[in-house]
């Protein structure tokens, strides 16, 4: 394959979140033939089964979205010692009706920054179990708990120096992570 389209979904809807600034600054690290788009989560309804039959117009969107890209990034914070209702409720919509699930088969990756020592441990935990039952391939290593401090990103939000080998790391390894499933 040429190219690879990648779907960005970030699990903040926060307009300086540093997830957001995170896979912003990350798909840099990518070879040109990957390309990555930001998922639209924020305008889906609560999810309810009773509208599987009659999806909204933002859930068909997201749906034809996932299906449309070859690989999936997850960025995500940690609320609670896990994954924020805004990324679970894509999740689960973009997951029905039952049998018709948009993730199945995707390779993913899976990373994201917190304010805590630990980063987002806890939530990638959480969010992995979640995608192994919906049968999405997920990178297991290298794991990226970041910890968003000072130097994080450079002043025009690429990543900065200290942090810059570990992620490209991290972005050498999920690249072909996708290649290997997509082939």
């Amino acid at each position: 394959m040429s190219q690879y389209h990648i779907a960005v979904v970030v699990g903040s809807l926060r307009k300086d979140s540093y997830n957001r600034k995170l896979a912003s600054a990350i798909v840099k690290l990518a070879p040109s033939e990957f390309s990555f788009k930001q998922l639209e989560i924020g305008d889906l309804p609560l999810y309810n089964q009773d509208d599987d039959a009659q999806q909204a117009a933002s859930v068909k969107r997201l749906k034809a979205e996932i299906a449309a890209a070859q690989g999936l990034l997850f960025v995500t914070p940690e609320y609670n010692r896990s994954i924020p209702c805004v990324l679970k409720n894509a999740i689960d919509h973009a997951s029905r009706p039952y049998g018709q699930s948009a993730w199945a088969g995707k390779p993913a990756g899976v990373l994201g920054a917190s304010v805590g020592a630990i980063g987002t441990a806890v939530a990638q935990q959480h969010l992995r179990n979640v995608l192994a039952y919906l049968d999405v391939p997920t990178l297991g290593q290298p794991e990226a708990f970041i910890h968003a401090k000072d130097g994080l990103f450079d002043s025009a939000g690429n990543i900065g120096p200290d942090s810059k080998a570990f992620l490209q790391s991290w972005m050498d390894q999920y690249v072909a992570w996708v290649k290997k499933h997509v082939g």
